[in-house]
Order: C-alpha cells, then structure tokens, then sequence
C-alpha cells in the first residue's frame, strides 16, 4: 500500500498523453530508471503479512516512459483550508448551511414515484444478466475497442487496453452506514461479487456511501486480494488499509499510476465539484475526484459524482478527446439545493463537450433515490438534452442494469 512520494503529478514536460500518442525514443531511454521517484510502500505497523512483503504494492510500477504533450496550460490544484480539510477551489461552488439541508429535508416535495411493483419496475428498468456470468471466456475480447457493462448508479465493468477494471462498486442493498436504515435500492445489482470475472482494478471517485461501499470493498478484497489494485483519492489510504486491502494507490489530482503489469495504460486523478464524508466528524478530509485512464488504443473517462464547473474544460485539453466517457445523469432536483454538487442531464452534455468524448454513458441514476427528481426523468431529460445539443442517441446513451455495449474504434455500436 502506498502514497507516492513526491506525487509524481501528470503535469506538463512530466508526463500524459496527446492526440498521436507518440513517444521520443531518446526521451524514453533516459527517463527509464529515474524519471519517477520511488513509491513508498506505507504498512500497517505489526501487521505486514508476507503478501504485502512481495505483492505488486510494493514494487514500483509506474510508466517508465515519457509521453509528449499537446498543451501546457496550467491546471487548478487541489486545495486546502486553513483546518486542513480539502476545498472546492471553484467559483461554481458554494457550501450549503445546514438551514438548507433542512429546508430541502422538511419543506421540498418527493417526485421520484418509485412504483412498488415489481412488473412496473421490470418494465422501466429492467435488469438483464450480464454476458459474463454464462460466457467468461468472452472477458476481455474487445479487439482494440471499449466494452463497458453498467451494473447499477456508478458502477461500471470496464474493458478496455487487456484490462477490466470497475468505477465506484456498489452491490449492497442500502447506501448507508449501516444495512438496517438508510438509501435503499429500487433496482437490484445484476450480479454479485461472485459472479464477476476476474478484475485488475478498481476506480474510486470519493467516500460517500453510494459510491465507496464497505462490503463491496470487503468482497472484492477477499476474493481477489492483493492481485487487485485500488486507486483511490488521497486521503483514503487509511480507511482502505483497515478494510485489509492491499495493493492500494492514493493519488492527489492530476496525479498518475498504472497497474503492474500494464504500464502502457494511465490512470490518472482528475479534479470535480464535490465533497467528501463519511462520519460527523470527518468532513472533507479525503479529496474526491474523476479518472481519466489513457491506454495506445482507447481513453476512458470517468467524472464519479461533480457539479458542473471548469475543471471539464481542463480535462479535455489536456487529455482529450475521450472514447467514452461515463457521466452522471441523476439525483439532481431540487436545483437549488442540488446544483452544487449534482449536475442535471443537460449539464451532463456540457461535460461530454466539454472532455472532447466521442461517446459517453449516462451513470448515477435508477437505482437509488437520492434527490427528488422522478426517478425515469434523468432518462428523458438527457433525449431532451441531446436534442438541444445536436447529438446523436448513440453519442451519449444508457444501458438496462447488468447490460452491456462494445465500442469499436470506426465501428460504433456492436
């Protein structure tokens, strides 16, 4: 487990990707050994199993190359305030008072409609079995191209670059602290952690409930262990350690790594509008954030959970353009309330534009209610929205649960 030294952020003359991919050859053999620093594995005082003595986490795995950039514009770093808790360094933001978490509590009316029958809900939306669970031996053939499977709100399976890998998982019933109260869910995952194929990595956006589930996080380590690599934001090192994972990376914005094995693929930590927290006390302590993952073939982007800001505009050039992008389409009414943290359909095309994504999915929406808006709208509203923008179904769509779609480069849908 560790927190790179040094950050070794994705910066400009440091390392990233431009349109050709192209790589200076001479640049190559003199970055090889020392244009990194070392990354320090970070262990649990009297409890460092032998795994984690010889696991991947504790050998070093970034890219050993470098990759010319197209633009050396600056970009906003992540901040901090005086008490040491992260900030949101945008002028779109504004913190809501407590008075406002009341007011929409109390006074603000509840469209979301869920009916309580089954069959209406099938009907809606429907939950198909993923390719997955009766073809295995399918994972991973997507020639050079993007397969993605959504699996419920922000949880996608990704195959992408001879890697899978899964956005913020969620399999567990409630989005809560605890099983017995909290967000429930009206739509059921498609699968279960058993059932999934074997997976190189996971993608975590920030430590809300809905998208970092203890459970799942104690599912997926005890079934693949150290073998797989967390990419978290910084500040939730600790809480991963805890959960008893191993091979954990914690990066600050604009920061980068890879998955052993993998060096041609980034992952790299990208700024949104949002905020951390996961107890009364622990506000904002842990930053949160979107990954951009830049293979030879395909870029992938994945904006988690964000209110509309100009940290997309920056994305984009710096890494675009995207062969997909996931984006959240829900949980966004009322306004006044949600803008600041939520984007709506139509904001959500605005970051398709504004990341430079051929295609993207819409994510964080018809699972659970956690705003007021009726929960088929985000469906509807982002039809309306691409038609205003001039867009194509197939270029910003959505899946059933558990269903699945290939990108192919030239190809579109297959």
């Amino acid at each position: 487990m560790q927190r790179e030294s040094g950050g070794a952020p994705a910066s400009p003359g440091a390392s990233g990707a431009d349109g050709s991919m192209e790589v200076n050859t001479e640049e190559q053999v003199s970055n090889s050994r020392g244009h990194y620093p070392k990354e320090v594995v970070k262990k649990r005082p009297g409890n460092v199993s032998r795994e984690s003595r010889g696991s991947t986490s504790s050998r070093s795995s970034r890219k050993s190359f470098r990759l010319d950039y197209r633009l050396e514009e600056d970009v906003t770093k992540s901040k901090k305030g005086k008490d040491g808790r992260f900030i949101n360094p945008w002028p779109t933001w504004n913190a809501l008072a407590l008075s406002k978490v009341l007011k929409f509590a109390v006074m603000e009316k509840d469209h979301t409609n869920i009916p309580s029958s089954k069959m209406e809900l099938d009907e809606g939306l429907p939950i198909k079995e993923p390719y997955f669970v009766k073809n295995p031996e399918l994972v991973g053939d997507v020639s050079n191209g993007i397969r993605v499977t959504w699996l419920g709100h922000a949880s996608l399976m990704v195959e992408m670059e001879g890697l899978t890998f899964l956005t913020d998982p969620m399999f567990s019933q409630r989005a809560s602290p605890v099983q017995f109260c909290g967000p429930k869910r009206f739509r059921n995952p498609p699968c279960t952690v058993a059932q999934l194929p074997k997976i190189d990595a996971v993608l975590i956006s920030h430590n809300h409930y809905d998208h970092l589930d203890y459970n799942t996080v104690l599912s997926l380590n005890q079934r693949f262990g150290s073998d797989l690599r967390w990419f978290v934001p910084l500040g939730l090192l600790g809480w991963m350690q805890n959960c008893g994972c191993e091979n954990v990376i914690e990066l600050d914005w604009w920061e980068e790594n890879c998955v052993p094995g993998h060096d041609e693929v980034t992952f790299v930590f990208t700024p949104v509008q949002h905020w951390s927290k996961r107890t009364v006390t622990d506000d904002n302590k842990a930053l949160w954030g979107s990954w951009c993952v830049l293979g030879p073939w395909n870029r992938f982007f994945f904006a988690g959970d964000t209110g509309y800001c100009v940290a997309f505009e920056q994305i984009g050039k710096r890494y675009g353009p995207f062969d997909l992008a996931a984006i959240p389409i829900g949980a966004y009414e009322p306004r006044w309330f949600m803008k600041y943290n939520h984007v709506n359909p139509e904001e959500a095309v605005r970051i398709h534009i504004d990341v430079q994504s051929k295609r993207s999915i819409g994510i964080h929406w018809g699972t659970f209610a956690l705003a007021n808006e009726y929960y088929l709208e985000p469906r509807r509203k982002l039809e309306e929205a691409r038609e205003r923008y001039g867009l194509k179904s197939e270029d910003f769509f959505v899946l059933n649960h558990g269903e699945s779609t290939n990108l192919i480069e030239n190809k579109g849908f297959q």
